[in-house]
């Protein structure tokens, strides 16, 4: 570890080394709680790595006798491999010989504890790492754990392409005239159906849905464009518009109607595309909420930002008096450029428009600043200043993580942590003795940072005190829930101490002078977390405000944190199966360690918006479904089923089902309700999923059970319900329901002989014979069956002239002479 090699529990395998002259000799094993894992792999790649750990522990030993490498060459990692030999899977321990095979290269030769051979490789060649590049694989670069969103220009998709939308209705009313702007300009490429009354309206019509719905939405009272409307009202704006969204995507959902019709919802400027300039930030809530409704339902919904209007205030401390008018839309609005952006939702579920140019939000990675020069550390810290730092939520969990870092890290000697209990709150006494000790004078403070009042005197009081040089807003509420089961109660608690706080320190705070003003968002907000709907448009809203205080010439950044390990506060509440979750969907918790330093690389850049998330990329890739968002830093090449574990597909599942009986269908449907719902729960095939056990019995919760419902949708191409698993509560259930879906009525007449057919090709097809005896009864068989479906041809052209024969009272002799006829033997 001291040399750069910093190993997770699992990859600690190495027991013992031993040295023959040249020869390198070690014993490895798996953990214990890592031995179930093990019959998963040909090698599991944790014992395989242990195993190399030998040659590692050599390079070291010689680079510290300077007997070897050079001192501070560094040692030598797996470059590449040749003549590798599988003889045994699932091994947990493994005894292992290492000796070299020429310049930088070795061969190995793995046996299990009873001596029978396991793996052998002709020659691994190594590669020698300097310290520099020890520290690059470190992370210092943040390769895979700092990002941002970029807005790239994607091809126009074709008007007649798979899935283009052919029918068009626009929804709602908009007090800036939004819905009639979008209709006129739709008008020109397609016949578009105007729906002032809503959803309700539409569903009630005697027509078919149309393809695609637009709901506009404007947050324009956010920047005072209504009457009597200002700053101060902001929260509420917030709150009212993602209600009314949030209503429309539950209507959406809870109707078979629109099960054929996708639900866009169309904003102006709730997204800034250059990480610059005004956004809408009601609509920029709303984007967050819809988003998580994106993850839950996949293909329902999607989300079109144009070009805000031209003269749209940019800076966020000002009330503008004139009221823009429709014809203020930039060129957006143009039937052309606004027609092959629609099309461009079906398969991008985030898209601008600006300048007629088509935009798809990708996530792309961030290159950390360099340290200081003259300081050797990074800007943070004299941002900072030497005032006071303002930390909400400072009493726990990141907030008091954050209060450490700055005083041991960046020498901040002033701080006021500020929490809903303030001096009650749970570990203050010894927080804040370590703090002192550090050499930090700290106030702590009971505040309801969602009263404006309240933080108002707040900032006032500390300003009279030392003056305010920072802010770190880290205070937030969590409440899970699926989109179907959020209400305006579960909306408002989670909004409030992020949304409402946020405005409110931000406009207590706008006529000081702040090195710093940071708000912790959430990677729920980005990507849309399912089960965090409510969650994600407060952290939509905070990355907004901090852009239009940028664009305003005020310091602010977001930092869309990816989940933390367990550390108190928010992120205490992440139990080990979401945590073996989040891993497994190729996001695992940053380490505290990790956390503090994406912190001061991120305030350290010139973005509003900075993504610290950790990513697994391989866990990405092998999931088959990657997000579109992630298409820019995850790519997909062609692989087999079998190896990313993906669903069957629907056309696949269709082929497999057709011609078989009831009892067979029931048989291939099970097979992929217990295998999905194992991928789901972790586990590594279905036979553990019981098929008489409830769901719930089995581990499900209201997040797997909407990622198992998105993967049988996958698998099936149906569009099945939320409350699947609830309506069918066992695997049994489900298929049963599946079947009913996907399976015609059982098929009579000539149908059930196709049918039949369709099985037998199948069966004879899986068999080799090497008895004639059964070969000849078989083809007997067959020869009768033909015969009698060639006398249903004849029966209508020979009727009356005695051609008929009763086959089932039929003789040998007639048969036979019925067969030599119809063979044309006679």
């Amino acid at each position: 570890a001291g040399a750069g090699f910093g190993y997770g529990p699992v990859f600690r395998g190495l027991r013992a080394v031993w040295r023959r002259g040249e020869e390198l000799f070690a014993e490895v094993a798996l953990p214990d709680d890592a031995d179930d894992d093990a019959a998963r792999f040909g090698v599991h790649p944790a014992l395989l790595d242990a195993s190399l750990h030998a040659v590692l522990l050599a390079a070291l030993q010689s680079d510290g006798e300077g007997d070897g490498a050079a001192r501070g060459a560094g040692p030598a990692v797996p470059f590449s491999w040749e003549g590798v030999s599988l003889f045994a899977a699932g091994a947990s321990v493994l005894r292992v010989r290492l000796a070299p095979v020429g310049e930088g290269a070795v061969s190995v030769t793995a046996v299990d504890p009873a001596g029978a051979p396991v793996i052998a490789v002709d020659a691994l060649h190594t590669r020698t790492l300097s310290n520099d590049e020890l520290k690059t694989a470190d992370g210092s670069t943040f390769q895979d754990s700092l990002f941002h969103v970029d807005w790239t220009a994607i091809p126009a998709a074709h008007p007649t392409a798979s899935g283009a939308p052919t029918s068009m209705a626009v929804l709602g009313t908009d007090p800036l005239d939004f819905a009639e702007d979008l209709a006129d300009a739709l008008a020109g490429s397609w016949d578009v159906v105007r729906e002032p009354a809503g959803l309700t309206a539409l569903a009630a019509s005697a027509k078919p849905v149309p393809d695609l719905v637009l709901v506009p939405v404007s947050g324009a009272s956010t920047a005072g464009r209504e009457a009597g409307a200002g700053p101060s009202e902001v929260p509420g704006v917030v709150r009212e518009r993602t209600l009314q969204v949030l209503e429309q995507l539950q209507q959406w959902l809870a109707d078979d109607r629109f099960a054929a019709s996708r639900l866009v919802f169309v904003t102006r400027g709730a997204v800034a595309v250059d990480d610059k300039g005004s956004t809408d930030l009601a609509a920029s809530a709303v984007w967050g909420l819809v988003r998580s409704a994106q993850s839950e339902n996949p293909g329902c919904f999607g989300l079109l930002d144009v070009d805000p209007p031209t003269d749209q205030n940019t800076d966020a401390h000002r009330t503008p008096s004139s009221t823009p008018t429709a014809a203020a839309s930039t060129d957006s609005t143009t039937s052309s450029g606004l027609a092959a952006a629609l099309r461009a939702t079906a398969d991008e579920p985030q898209v601008a428009l600006r300048a007629g140019t088509v935009l798809a939000a990708r996530l792309a990675r961030t290159t950390a600043p360099e340290p200081s020069a003259d300081t050797g550390s990074s800007t943070t810290g004299q941002a900072l200043g030497h005032g006071t730092v303002l930390i909400t939520g400072g009493t726990g969990g990141l907030g008091a993580q954050i209060a450490r870092h700055l005083v041991d890290e960046h020498g901040v000697r002033n701080l006021l942590l500020v929490s809903r209990r303030g001096p009650a709150a749970p570990g203050v006494g010894e927080l804040v003795a370590a703090l002192e000790a550090l050499g930090a004078e700290v106030v702590v403070r009971a505040c309801d940072v969602g009263e404006g009042a309240a933080v108002a005197a707040l900032v006032a009081d500390a300003s009279r005190e030392r003056p305010l040089s920072a802010v770190v807003h880290a205070a937030g509420v969590l409440d899970d829930g699926v989109i179907g089961s959020l209400s305006a109660d579960r909306l408002g608690v989670v909004l409030r101490p992020k949304v409402d706080a946020a405005w409110h320190l931000h406009e207590a705070t706008r006529g000081l002078d702040l090195g710093a003003f940071v708000v912790f968002s959430s990677v729920a907000g980005t990507f849309g977390s399912p089960g965090q709907g409510n969650y994600a448009a407060a952290n939509a809203f905070l990355d907004a405000l901090m852009v239009q205080r940028r664009a305003a010439g005020l310091p602010g950044v977001s930092l869309a944190w990816g989940p933390w390990e367990r550390s108190g506060g928010m992120t205490g509440t992440l139990s080990d199966a979401e945590a073996e979750r989040l891993a497994r969907s190729g996001m695992p918790p940053l380490t505290v360690e990790q956390g503090l330093a994406l912190y001061d690389a991120a305030t350290a850049g010139d973005r509003a918006v900075a993504v610290p998330v950790q990513l697994d990329l391989a866990a990405l890739r092998g999931r088959g479904d990657v997000p579109a968002l992630l298409r820019g830093v995850v790519r997909t090449p062609a692989r087999r089923a079998a190896a990313t574990g993906a669903a069957p597909s629907a056309d696949g599942l269709a082929r497999q089902l057709a011609g078989l009986g009831g009892a067979e269908q029931d048989e291939v449907l099970l097979t992929l309700v217990r295998g999905q719902a194992a991928m789901v729960l972790g586990h590594a095939d279905g036979a553990v999923i019981g098929t008489g056990r409830q769901f719930q019995e089995l581990g499900f919760d209201s997040l797997t059970a909407v990622e198992f419902r998105n993967r049988l949708n996958a698998a099936t191409g149906l569009r099945l319900p939320a409350t699947l698993l609830f309506d069918h509560p066992t695997p049994v259930d489900v298929v049963r329901h599946l079947r009913g879906q996907l399976c015609a009525d059982e098929a009579t007449g000539t149908g059930s002989v196709l049918a039949a057919l369709d099985h037998l090709e199948t069966v004879i097809a899986g068999l080799a014979l090497d008895d004639s005896g059964e070969h000849q009864l078989v083809a007997g068989r067959l020869e009768v069956l033909k015969a009698k479906w060639a006398q249903l041809r004849q029966a209508d052209a020979s009727a009356g002239d005695g051609a008929d024969i009763d086959l089932d009272d039929a003789s040998d002799d007639a048969m036979f002479a019925l067969l030599d006829d119809e063979l044309g033997l006679n």
